[in-house]
């Protein structure tokens, strides 16, 4: 029944549950199994016998009797994800070596999605990547990651209820539609228990916070014709604050030039560029000094003045981690009805309530409340600035903001054979519905104005003593300079603070039918294979803030909004030709069709693959296919909306005399600006698309070893997206200094995308979406798994896999040239490579696994605002490599001990000292994490083996 000596070396390397390309069996027909329970005494059925032999793979519609197929695929079995220490599914996915992409999570802290998880794979977008569930794809995340990109959110998904993990990299949109452009990754779940289940896990970390208690629960019910799995699992984990870590807890101070006191307490004129600080405290900072734990006082910048701050400020007060709860609940139910027909249900609930601090919640800047004003008494224009301590606020804790997330996906169908022919069909339904409740911690405009217009600035006086004396329509106050030097207290805080609650939505329904033929004729290599699948369905998108951001009832703060839904369709056909022995042809076509606000989108897609195999022992595969991305709902209808940060205002810093190593030495009304970040939807958006080819050789000289190599190529065009407005203001200095020619498309949209104030400093960046044209990527994969008995000492297992983005290059819009990513710092930070390997011993009772993760060398901080690596002070962060170590005993047949430890060494990332000195962890927060050494200890139980009875 197995053809060939690659096919049983990957089965047998499956058996081991070590990385290989994995058979889905939970797609298995009923049929199957009832034709396995027969009674022996009747004659074979050779058309049967076929359905056993073949089985439905992941990246193919017709089950096939080779698991290795033309789409490279690596799986993480459940076995791997506890033995290598993996705590969620994303972290599992986080560390697979394609994702070699910089993605941002908890701990880039205040970003649109703290509170959500994903991947990039070979550095394409998150939102390239077609997640499924079960071979269904999974619904969307409400909120926008970066504001723009809908998104997938893998810190839902329960990974005690995961059978394994399918990633298949390229395009696969012939098969699976849009978003399949960097790859597929298809989480199976369970669907079989021979036992209830019963496992208990606790967890911590050694450097302090992230405790997490972890308990599951699973059982499978038969009642006749009727079979049950339910599984329920709950999970808390405390939150990890910034100062629980060195790295985190204090301004760097090794930084180039030294550690920037936060500026707590801040007058400035910003008219002026050198020496803009205008320190105006009668008690020089004596009032200050209870804060952040007793640590602010009268602090001084270069080129800027003196000001009363701290070295462990609002940012050592941030969460890296989320605080959580979650509840996950999952069922799998069928009902033969006969031998031709099982109806069958999927459930999977979420419910995950969440609490994170961003720091910067009610932060008061005159300059955002566009109280900029002129002080005739000092004759100075004016701006103030408040960052409040945790004595003020009552304890950070007490402020956090909180999402509460309720997910599910429901399926419903029925699955068979017609007759006793070899036409199988399937039949379903599936419903996906994701809410979020969102409750950001804020300061409410009037209350938080009127607070400190009474407490500093008192009346204005522009009426009595005339308008500025430069004319830019400021109004005139003179403040009370001690107040605004005094701490406020807990009850004044609150008195101007509270929750603004956010609401988003998203809904998917999609009606499927499948039918399939893998016998359908026979040719010289074998029988060849069809499948016609038709879908139908609608979704939505929904994402309502309070209106006090839009209003300007909330303080300094705005948000993304928007709704919309549209109708949509699918057909595809795959053909399966194995034309000789050696070779086989597959053949797949698709057309997606979108209605939305009475316009129609369509598009086409289609896939050629070749298997060669010259001998049993080795695969040659290729593939070449096209695929695309449908603009998203979000991407078309978000509506203007935007929020308020900091950026470097590299234009006015270079004028100044101050880049490369010297950046740092810039004033901060410069080097840390305040402005406003504006976006919106396009609804003239194109579909993206790309075309996309892949080939290589998988080698299987014995069952207990395999290797695969594959060389893949990605060209994306018409892609949509926003450029980060920290990229956008060094474009823009670059062009306006004529370092970067200022006539190309680029240019002219950088200088274009920023709006300066009457002071000359940048105070809007504007990022819609757009199609921002084309990208290229070439990436090369190999995995290899190795298995060898040695005696009486137990047997080992090897598995190893490698990524290496050998080009990556975008052209931002048409008519620009084309940037290399590897080359070009400034627009990417993403590992080129990335590897990892781990090493299983088994013997007896016990169990030991030694994983190994590196992450290739990435730009420094330096390197990035110069866009070279070439200037004094750029250069390459180290490779960053990390253990996961696990030990597992099994002091009964149904009892299993577990002890795991993730970062062994406690390695920490490499430190980054060409960050600015006013910068609380020098660490690029999307590459690398702080958390250290984790700990867990699990114990689970199986109550009997039905199995066995």
């Amino acid at each position: 029944m197995i053809k060939s000596k690659l096919t049983v070396a990957v089965m047998a390397t499956l058996a081991l549950g070590y990385t290989s390309a994995y058979a889905q069996s939970a797609q298995t027909d009923a049929s199957q199994q009832s034709t396995s329970q027969q009674s022996t005494d009747q004659a074979p059925d050779t058309a049967n016998a076929k359905k056993l032999q073949a089985v439905t793979v992941t990246g193919s519609l017709i089950p096939q009797t080779q698991i290795e197929t033309a789409t490279p695929t690596v799986t993480i079995t459940a076995d791997q994800l506890k033995a290598r220490g993996f705590a969620t599914v994303a972290q599992a996915l986080q560390q697979s070596s394609n994702a070699v992409g910089s993605v941002t999570g908890p701990e880039a802290v205040g970003t649109f999605t703290q509170g959500a998880q994903t991947l990039s794979l070979f550095g394409l977008s998150p939102g390239y990547v077609k997640y499924l569930i079960d071979g269904r794809p999974m619904g969307n995340f409400p909120a926008l990651y970066n504001g723009s990109d809908v998104f997938n959110n893998l810190s839902s998904i329960p990974v005690e209820m995961v059978d394994h993990i399918d990633i298949l990299p390229g395009g696969q949109s012939s098969l699976y539609g849009s978003d399949a452009i960097a790859g597929v990754i298809n989480i199976v779940l369970k669907k079989k228990i021979d036992a209830p289940v019963l496992d208990v896990r606790y967890g911590w970390n050694s450097n302090g916070g992230g405790a997490a208690r972890r308990g599951y629960l699973a059982d499978s019910f038969n009642v006749g014709k009727f079979n049950l799995i339910a599984g329920v699992q709950f999970e808390s984990t405390q939150p990890i604050w910034a100062y629980d870590r060195p790295l985190t807890a204090q301004a760097d101070l090794d930084a180039v030039g030294g550690p920037i006191a936060e500026r707590d307490y801040l007058a400035t004129d910003p008219t002026l560029g050198i020496d803009s600080y205008k320190f105006a405290d009668p008690n020089n900072c004596a009032n200050t000094t209870a804060g952040f734990g007793g640590t602010t006082g009268y602090r001084y910048r270069a080129n800027s003045g003196n000001y009363c701050g701290s070295y462990y400020g609002e940012q050592a007060y941030v969460t890296l981690a989320n605080e959580s709860k979650t509840a996950n609940l999952y069922t799998h139910a069928t009902f033969d009805v006969n031998d031709n027909l099982q109806l069958y249900s999927d459930l999977l609930y979420n419910y995950q309530e969440q609490k994170y601090q961003p720091g910067g919640a009610a932060d008061w800047l005159t300059s955002s409340s566009g109280l900029t004003f002129y002080d005739p008494i000092r004759a100075q224009y004016t701006d103030l600035q408040r960052i409040f301590s945790p004595e003020e606020v009552g304890g950070y804790q007490n402020s956090m903001n909180k999402q509460i997330e309720n997910a599910y996906m429901f399926s419903l169908g029925g699955k068979g054979t017609f007759g006793q022919s070899n036409w199988d069909y399937d039949l379903g339904f599936t419903h996906s519905n994701d809410k979020t409740d969102e409750r950001d911690y804020v300061a409410f405009t009037n209350p938080i104005n009127t607070f400190f217009t009474n407490r500093v600035l008192g009346p204005d006086l522009t009426s009595t003593l005339g308008p500025d004396p430069d004319g830019y329509g400021v109004p005139v106050f003179e403040p009370n300079y001690a107040a605004f030097y005094t701490p406020i207290t807990p009850a004044e805080y609150h008195s101007f603070t509270g929750y603004a609650t956010t609401l988003g939505k998203t809904w998917d329904n999609m009606l499927r039918g499948q039918v399939t033929n893998a016998s359908l004729f026979t040719l010289p290599g074998g029988d060849a294979g069809l499948a016609v699948v038709l879908e139908g369905g609608n979704q939505g998108w929904g994402y309502v803030p309070d209106p006090g951001y839009f209003n300007g009832d909330i303080y300094n703060y705005t948000a993304d909004q928007g709704a919309g839904h549209r109708s949509r369709y699918a057909a595809t056909t795959e053909l399966n030709f194995p034309l000789l022995q050696q070779l086989t042809v597959d053949v797949s076509g698709r057309q997606d069709g979108y209605e939305v606000s009475g316009h129609q989108v369509k598009h086409n897609t289609y896939t050629v693959s070749l298997e060669y195999r010259p001998f049993e022992s080795l695969l040659l595969r290729g593939k070449y296919g096209t695929a695309f991305k449908v603009p998203t709902l979000a991407d078309e209808y978000s509506g203007p909306s935007g929020y308020y940060s900091t950026v470097t205002d590299y234009y006015n810093c270079a004028k100044l005399g101050f880049t490369g190593p010297t950046l740092g030495q810039c004033p901060g009304v410069y080097s840390q600006a305040s402005y406003f970040n504006s976006t919106s939807g396009n609804v003239n958006l194109k579909p993206i698309t790309a075309k996309d080819w892949n080939y290589g050789v998988v080698w299987a000289p014995t069952s207990k070893l395999s290797v695969t190599v594959d060389y893949l190529h990605f060209d994306i065009r018409n892609e949509v997206g926003t450029v980060p407005p920290d990229t956008i203001s060094q474009e823009n200095s670059l062009c306006l200094q004529g370092i970067l020619n200022p006539t190309t498309p680029s240019c002219i949209n950088a200088i274009n995308a920023i709006t300066r104030n009457q002071f000359g400093t940048i105070e809007d960046i504007y990022t819609p979406n757009q199609n921002i044209a084309r990208e290229r990527v070439n990436a090369i994969t190999a995995n290899l798994n190795y298995q060898v008995d040695i005696g009486i000492y137990g047997s080992l297992s090897f598995s190893g896999s490698y990524s290496d983005e050998l080009k990556h290059e975008e052209q931002p819009l048409a008519g620009d040239p084309f940037i290399n990513y590897l080359d070009s710092p400034l627009y990417s930070t993403d590992f080129k490579t990335k590897a990892n390997a781990s090493v299983t011993w088994s013997l007896g009772e016990w169990t030991a696994t030694l994983f190994a993760n590196r992450d290739g060398r990435s730009p420094n901080y330096l390197a990035t605002t110069l866009d070279n690596y070439s200037s004094p002070g750029t250069g390459y962060l180290a490779a960053w490599v990390t253990y996961n170590g696990s030990v597992q005993y099994n002091p009964t047949k149904n009892l299993t001990l577990s002890f795991l430890v993730n970062n062994l060494f406690n390695k920490m990332p490499p430190v980054d000292n060409s960050y600015p000195g006013y910068v609380f962890g020098p660490y690029n927060s999307a590459n690398y994490s702080v958390y250290g050494r984790q700990l867990y200890l699990e114990a689970t139980y199986k109550f009997g083996n039905r199995s066995a009875q």
